[in-house]
């Protein structure tokens, strides 16, 4: 094979934990009888919440295919690559088992919100009968010297308390206040997606909601935009070269020698899956090896019957632009190459255009 695919996981492949149907006939047309995979293939999803090997076992199950842990790119998968954030305390902000995914991509020192709430019980103060009955004392001096956004919490009010007091201090949570120490301490996020589907009717909140909160709160107290040093997931630049980087790694693994030269995204998500396939081909391909091209599917966020602004002009809201701050709208970048019904017409249309008989 000559290329390979990039697939999203919701709204693609499940909604919730529910299989769309087209994924299991899909998938059987990828595998030969051994189960070997017959063209490289990675599962790109903006989810953060678990491990790279547990995500691997839920969708082996689920398609009935054996997937390895090489094969999944979570949204903080490039994690591993910011070497230089390893060694420091970090605070970690998301759910699911954040110390083991912290410490799986080389962070020494994590702590989570619940541990500094521990440490620091007089800053969550919203829920009333969440607060300490009595006073503690402060324990010994702690430093923060990074925050890292996995995903959305559980108890927002919560952790956009501790994170605000983590950068309004210069990562020494219960001192005073100092607006005056800008920028802030470095901020990386994983998953920007506002909104994502489940088995509910409508697109949920996602990761993406929770960080339009922080930029707001932190704005509206300071003046000031929180920065970020690093935006990983979809559709940032850092996610689709890393991705690309395991589908190379896969093809070297099974001794094909043809070079890889497309990756087709497979995706639901205009401002996730095809706008970050379209920025990679618009500003990456010439520097890559390979081409990427957008096949938008209709059983998740994206409804054919809504349509994006045809003109910048236009007036741009946030319930129009759902794509992150930091990005640009342009409407070529959410103009998917094919639109499909479902992963299974995705498939064989990549095998048609390829000319790929399995």
């Amino acid at each position: 094979p000559s290329f390979g695919f990039l697939f999203d996981i919701d709204g693609v492949l499940v909604r919730g934990k529910t299989l769309i149907p087209a994924a299991r006939t899909a998938f059987r047309k990828l595998v030969n009888a051994q189960g070997q995979f017959l063209v490289p293939v990675v599962f790109v999803t903006n989810a953060g919440n678990c491990l790279r090997q547990k995500k691997a076992d839920q969708l082996s199950h689920l398609l009935g295919v054996p997937i390895s842990q090489d094969q999944v790119m979570m949204s903080h998968s490039p994690l591993r690559m910011f070497k230089h954030y390893h060694e420091k305390c970090v605070l970690v902000s998301g759910q699911g088992p954040l110390l083991d995914i912290a410490q799986d991509l080389g962070f020494c020192q994590p702590i989570t919100i619940d541990t500094l709430r521990e440490k620091r019980p007089l800053l969550d103060a919203v829920d009333h009968d969440r607060r300490p009955n009595v006073l503690h004392s402060q324990e010994q001096l702690f430093s923060l010297s990074t925050v890292v956004l996995f995903g959305e919490p559980v108890r927002w009010e919560t952790s956009l308390q501790l994170i605000i007091d983590v950068l309004l201090t210069s990562g020494y949570p219960g001192n005073p206040y100092e607006q005056e120490n800008y920028p802030h301490i470095p901020v990386l996020a994983c998953n920007m997606d506002l909104m994502w589907v489940a088995e509910a009717q409508s697109p949920r909140f996602g990761h993406g909601t929770f960080m339009v909160c922080l930029e707001n709160i932190y704005k509206k107290i300071t003046g000031k935009d929180l920065k970020y040093e690093a935006l990983m997931g979809k559709p940032s630049r850092l996610t689709y070269q890393y991705a690309e980087h395991l589908i190379r790694a896969q093809a070297l693994q099974r001794s094909w020698e043809q070079p890889i030269q497309t990756l087709y995204a497979v995706g639901d998500n205009l401002m996730t899956d095809v706008y970050g396939a379209n920025l990679w081909e618009n500003e990456l391909a010439s520097a890559a090896a390979a081409h990427c091209r957008s096949v938008l599917v209709c059983t998740g966020v994206y409804n054919p019957h809504t349509e994006a602004p045809l003109d910048t002009r236009d007036s741009i809201t946030e319930t129009v632009f759902h794509g992150h701050r930091d990005f640009r709208f342009d409407p070529g970048l959410v103009e998917p190459d094919h639109v499909v019904p479902d992963v299974d017409a995705a498939v064989d249309l990549v095998f048609q255009l390829e000319n790929f008989v399995p």
